[in-house]
C-alpha cells in the first residue's frame, strides 16, 4: 500500500491562528518532511477557493501555485491536487499549467480531476453552478482535451462545453502521455463510466462497505467497455486521528472541536463527530488492522489528512513509525 499526505492549506481551518507570513514555511516545511522520509509516495493539496465547512474567509491557497511551488522545493514525492475542478479553468489552459509543472518537477505531476461540488465559490467567482449532468459532461470533455494536448501536442474538440480548434501544447509533460489522471468521485452511472475510459486511478468512498461497493460499479463499467479492472488504481481519502491509547484518541478528537470552535463554532461539533466516526480513528493496532481490511478489498493507495499537521506533527510521526511501519 502507498499513502499520500495532505498538506494543510488552510481550506479545512487547518492554518488557523497562524500568520499569513509564516503559511508558506509551514506548509513547505511538511513538504520536506514527506520528501525526505520514506513513507510518503505523494503529498496533495485541495482545490478550492472559499473555507469549509463554510466560506469565512479564513486562508485558502490556491492549488496549482501550490504544486509549482513544492516542484521547485522538493526532488521525490509525487505532486497531486484532490481534486481540480475542471470548470474552474479553461481545460486546455489547465492541460498546459500542468505541463509546466510536470517540467519544474522532473515529472511528478499527478492530475487529479473532477467535476466540483461546492456551489456557494462557484457562484461566487461568476462560474454559476450546472446541473451535475452537465458538470460531469465538462469533466468528459476537459479528460479528452487533456489527453490529446499530452499526447499529441494539438488538440481540437467542438464540444457541447468546450471549443478548442488546433490548441498547441509546447513542451509536452516529461511524463509520457502525461500526468496520469486520478478521476475522483463515485458517481456510479457517469463519473465511475468516465473512470474506466480514462483513469489510471480512482478516488472515492473509502469506508469499508462504500469502497467495495465503488469498485464493483468500476469493474462492471471497465469490462462493458473491454478494458483490464487491475490497470485502475484504487484509492480514497481519510482524516486520521490517532493516539498511542484510546484515552489518546479521544483527546485528539477533542482537540478537533476545540480548535474548530475558534473559526466556525456553529460547525465544529458536527464536524468533530465526523472525524470521530472516520474510518481511521483510533490506535496504530486499529489503524493497522483497519487498512489490512481495505487492502484486501484492492484500497492499494491512502491519501491522508491531519488536521493538526500544522502545529503539531507527532500525528503524523505515530502514524508513520508504527502504522506504516507495520504494513511494511
Amino acid at each position: 500500500m502507498r499513502f499520500g499526505l495532505f498538506i494543510p492549506q488552510g481550506w479545512r481551518q487547518d492554518l488557523t491562528g497562524i500568520e499569513t507570513r509564516d503559511h508558506w514555511a509551514v506548509m513547505n516545511g511538511l513538504a520536506q518532511h514527506a520528501d525526505q522520509g520514506e513513507t510518503f509516495d505523494s503529498i496533495w493539496v485541495y482545490d478550492h477557493f472559499h473555507a469549509v465547512p463554510e466560506p469565512n474567509g479564513e486562508a485558502t491557497h490556491e492549488a496549482w501555485s501550490l504544486i509549482n511551488a513544492f516542484a521547485a522545493t522538493t526532488s521525490r514525492v509525487k505532486l497531486g491536487q484532490m481534486c481540480t475542478c475542471m470548470a474552474y479553468r479553461n481545460p486546455a489552459y489547465l492541460a498546459k499549467v500542468a505541463a509546466t509543472a510536470d517540467v519544474i518537477s522532473g515529472g511528478r505531476v499527478q492530475m487529479g480531476i473532477g467535476a466540483g461540488w461546492y456551489e456557494h465559490e462557484w457562484r461566487a467567482y461568476g462560474y454559476g453552478f450546472p446541473r451535475a449532468g452537465e458538470r460531469i459532461a465538462m469533466l468528459d470533455e476537459g479528460v479528452q482535451i487533456f489527453k490529446q494536448l499530452w499526447t499529441n501536442g494539438v488538440a481540437t474538440l467542438d464540444g457541447e462545453h468546450y471549443q478548442v480548434d488546433g490548441a498547441q501544447l509546447s513542451p509536452l509533460p516529461l511524463q509520457v502521455d502525461g500526468p496520469p489522471l486520478w478521476v475522483a468521485g463515485g458517481g456510479e452511472k457517469k463519473t465511475l463510466r468516465i473512470a474506466a475510459e480514462h483513469a489510471q486511478y480512482t478516488n472515492f468512498d473509502g469506508s469499508l462497505d462504500g469502497f467495495a461497493r465503488k469498485s464493483e460499479v468500476l469493474r462492471g463499467h471497465c469490462e462493458a467497455i473491454g478494458r483490464p479492472f487491475e490497470e485502475i488504481t484504487r484509492s480514497a481519502n481519510y482524516n486520521v486521528v490517532i493516539g498511542e491509547t484510546q484515552a489518546d484518541v479521544d483527546d485528539k478528537a477533542a482537540w478537533v472541536e476545540e480548535h474548530l470552535s475558534l473559526t466556525v463554532p456553529n460547525k465544529a461539533a458536527e464536524v468533530a463527530e465526523e472525524f470521530r466516526r472516520g474510518t481511521l480513528v483510533g490506535t496504530p493496532e486499529q489503524l493497522v488492522d483497519k487498512l489490512t481490511a481495505l487492502e484486501a478489498l484492492g484500497m492499494t493507495y491512502a491519501i491522508t489528512y491531519f488536521l493538526d499537521a500544522a502545529y503539531d506533527r507527532s500525528s503524523i510521526e505515530l502514524f508513520e513509525r508504527e502504522v506504516v511501519a507495520a504494513l511494511r
